[in-house]
């Protein structure tokens, strides 16, 4: 499993707007191959960025979204918060899961 983190750095008076923006989301992700789960999450720093987060089955789903035309469907509102609501161009991260715990009990993947 694989878990993709896109880093986007808010400005604070644009942080309401961009909330507003993934509660109204188009979804298309959550039916694609392959797609385990999808997190947004807020910053307690205002200086540090949002956190969206997707987990998925491997390397290989993660790619056939971002090449699929459902991918360009759901980030075609992605223009619409002005340039000055961000500080700095986002950052994507992927990692590998290696371990996570659940109830307590440690499991690899």
């Amino acid at each position: 499993m694989i878990a993709v983190m896109n880093r986007i750095p808010v400005n604070p008076e644009y942080a309401e707007a961009f909330e507003a923006r993934f509660a109204d989301r188009s979804s298309l992700v959550d039916q694609m191959p392959g797609f385990v789960s999808y997190r947004l999450l807020r910053p307690t720093n205002p200086d540090d960025p949002y956190i969206v987060m997707t987990f998925w089955e491997s390397q290989a789903h993660f790619q056939a979204w971002t090449d699929s035309a459902e991918f360009q469907q759901g980030h075609a509102r992605a223009g619409q918060l002005p340039r000055e609501a961000f500080r700095n161009r986002p950052k994507l991260e992927v990692h590998e899961l290696i371990q996570q715990a659940l109830a307590g009990e440690i499991l690899a993947d």
